[in-house]
């Protein structure tokens, strides 16, 4: 009988003494987005009073990654280490065996395994407790909401360790020297909505809480958005002595009046993110076609002015151009037909003779004058 009970209490004694049980049972899994804080719990927890001596936080990027220190205490005196000074600190009341841990602005290279390792006076037993933590992109710190909706502003401080929040404050600000003004405060389980005295029920009956105040979630809603409520939000979470901050900055758009939807109104939509590319597209093509365009232009003017030209050639060949001959047909009595009537008493015979009228040489340049006989008579013709 002794025999097989002594080899059912060896493994549980081994176990106990090595810290693996703790270190298998007490493995979670903790999720926060970059630039949050995460609040990693490592709490001892025994029936006898025990007095902690040193804690350890250590760090791993990977399953075969060298472990780095993140934080120790030793003699009461808690010292933070390597790239994670300044953003750590030990939250947890060590006389109470608590070596919780807190880390602020979270970043990527945040990611991995957080192992404490808790040491007690006159034991050699090592408490062991990891935290398995995963980091998120960051969340959007600015809301956008039209007048008259509802929105909803987060604030959830994300922890493995069993702190619970004592006291939630929710202030307002509406410009960057303005006087804060208290919206919304939770003690004690009580959910009381105050408003400025200057200002008084501003916030009334619009904030409502709406977290889960047992996961350390004290988001709330506000509800009839007005435009006055364009700010910023801080929500201040109290564990204990430990304050947990969050500011969120809340834009206010004015509902634009609706209208008619028209076929030109459409077109916006329709085109949706391309207008810029079509108008770009528009201008290099105007750009291309420029030359061309000139081209064309010249052209059109040579040849208007080419025809015109020729137009006033012809009209002026028009105008140097002479008038039809005419032609004078006038009677002509020589002296000797004179005589030959006078002394005979009738006249035998009357001579007809014609001659062109000749345009002036200044009408007429290339045409040379005919001779003319003495006197500036024209020749006469050969009579009949």
């Amino acid at each position: 009988m002794c025999c097989p009970l002594k080899l059912l209490l060896m493994p549980v004694l081994l176990d106990y003494s090595l810290g693996l049980n703790d270190l298998i049972v007490s493995s979670l899994e903790l999720t926060v987005h970059v630039g949050d804080s995460a609040l990693m719990g490592c709490v001892f927890q025994s029936t006898e009073e025990k007095h902690v001596t040193k804690v350890d936080w250590m760090f791993s990027s990977g399953e075969h990654a060298k472990d780095d220190y993140v934080l120790y205490y030793y003699a009461n005196l808690s010292v933070p280490v390597g790239r994670f000074q300044n953003r750590v600190r030990l939250v947890g009341d060590i006389s109470r065996s608590d070596g919780s841990l807190l880390l602020q602005n979270v970043e990527e290279a945040d990611q991995g395994t957080y192992t404490c390792e808790i040491r007690l006076e006159m034991e050699s037993l090592v408490f062991k407790k990891a935290v398995v933590l995963h980091v998120l992109p960051e969340e959007t710190k600015e809301l956008m909401a039209h007048v008259g909706d509802s929105t909803q502003l987060g604030c959830v401080l994300q922890s493995t360790g069993e702190k619970r929040m004592t006291k939630v404050d929710w202030t307002f600000s509406s410009g960057e020297h303005a006087k804060e003004e208290v919206m919304l405060r939770y003690h004690s389980k009580l959910r009381v909505p105050v408003g400025n005295p200057q200002n008084r029920g501003r916030f009334q009956n619009r904030v409502t809480l709406v977290g889960d105040t047992s996961r350390n979630d004290a988001s709330i809603m506000l509800q009839g958005v007005r435009e006055s409520d364009r700010g910023s939000y801080t929500c201040s979470i109290h564990l204990g002595n430990l304050t947990f901050k969050k500011t969120t900055v809340l834009h206010v758009i004015l509902k634009e009046p609706r209208t008619l939807v028209t076929p030109a109104a459409l077109k916006p939509e329709i085109l949706g993110g391309n207008q810029l590319v079509i108008i770009v597209g528009i201008v290099c093509g105007t750009i291309l076609l420029l030359p061309v365009l000139i081209l064309i232009v010249k052209n059109t003017h040579r040849n208007a002015s080419s025809g015109t030209s020729t137009t006033l050639v012809k009209s002026l060949e028009n105008i140097q151009k002479a008038d039809p001959e005419k032609h004078v047909y006038s009677s002509i009595t020589t002296r000797e037909l004179i005589e030959e009537e006078e002394s005979s008493g009738r006249a035998e015979a009357t001579y007809m003779t014609m001659h062109p009228v000749w345009p002036s040489l200044r009408s007429a340049p290339n045409n040379p004058p005919e001779e003319k006989s003495a006197g500036g008579i024209p020749k006469p013709e050969q009579a009949f």
